[in-house]
């Protein structure tokens, strides 16, 4: 598996697999096969709700825990947030079963960004998580973290995908050392991306499906991915596409496919900040 170095030293594979929208019931399953497919970073949340499942996944494969990345996400906390962070930590880490995370992201820009982000660089410096991050954080709070904080964060993962390539936000990421991650890849099959004609002439060009040229254009990009599926077939797949490689061409016209505007929804929209900033997980 091929991997990027983040801005601490620390190595992460570029292609995993993730458990968002999975069931609790199905994602045990769904792990075990992804491990049995040779995947080793995986990606889950508290707001998931199936950190346990992913948890004992990992115990009956018999895998050294060296040889996985794991990561999980902090949802939003109340005051004082650096206290209830460090709780939310141990929360997520015990229903893991581990005993360190590889990299803790901040789910969602909002609540007390700083008092969180305090507590995950001190998580970060006592070992407990290797690395630590964002998601979802816009140019403007991404550059202002990093300019008010000692830790710059390692990861931010934003939604990227053909449809919604954020090529310029990269290299302002670059710029400032942080690694851009991919979450939506296959933009959920939005825009009916899995028979775009674009996208399944080019597959034809290489033998592959349009869901692997999709994982190879953000793997070739430098994008880490995370595709999501409950299909072994499809799983095994989608770990496939280091065997190829997508001409400067190509790349081109799949960059005529972005639209500059997200398929879902927008962390600056007053309406959004409200749904997910006021959201609270239980206890």
């Amino acid at each position: 598996m091929q991997t990027v170095t983040l801005n601490n030293g620390v190595e992460m594979p570029v292609l995993g697999f993730g458990v968002y929208q999975i069931p609790g019931e199905d994602t045990e399953r769904a792990v075990s096969e992804a491990l049995a497919a040779g995947y080793r970073l995986l990606d889950t949340a508290a707001a998931y709700g199936n950190e346990e499942a992913v948890g004992r996944a990992i115990r009956s494969s018999g895998i050294a825990r060296g040889d996985l990345f794991v990561t999980t996400k902090l949802w939003v906390q109340d005051a004082p947030a650096e206290e209830n962070t460090r709780r939310a930590f141990e929360s997520s880490l015990s229903k893991l079963g581990l005993d360190h995370l590889d990299l803790y992201l901040m789910h969602q820009p909002f609540g007390d960004v700083y008092g969180q982000w305090r507590a995950m660089e001190a998580l970060n410096r006592a070992g407990a998580t290797r690395a630590i991050g964002v998601a979802n954080f816009y140019p403007d709070r991404l550059v202002d973290l990093i300019l008010h904080n000692e830790i710059a964060p390692q990861v931010n993962q934003i939604e990227t995908h053909p449809f919604f390539q954020r090529a310029d936000y990269q290299v302002l990421m670059r710029e400032h050392g942080v690694q851009i991650q991919s979450w939506g890849g296959f933009a959920e099959g939005r825009n009916d991306l899995f028979t775009n004609p674009l996208l399944a002439e080019i597959g034809k060009e290489h033998g592959k499906s349009v869901a692997q040229v999709v994982l190879r254009w953000l793997t070739q990009r430098g994008v880490i991915a995370i595709p999501k599926s409950v299909r072994a077939e499809r799983m095994a797949e989608n770990i496939e596409v280091f065997d190829f490689r997508l001409t400067d061409e190509q790349m081109a016209r799949i960059a005529t496919l972005d639209t500059g505007s997200s398929l879902f929804f927008d962390h600056r929209d007053p309406k959004m900040v409200a749904l997910l900033g006021g959201h609270r997980l239980d206890a």
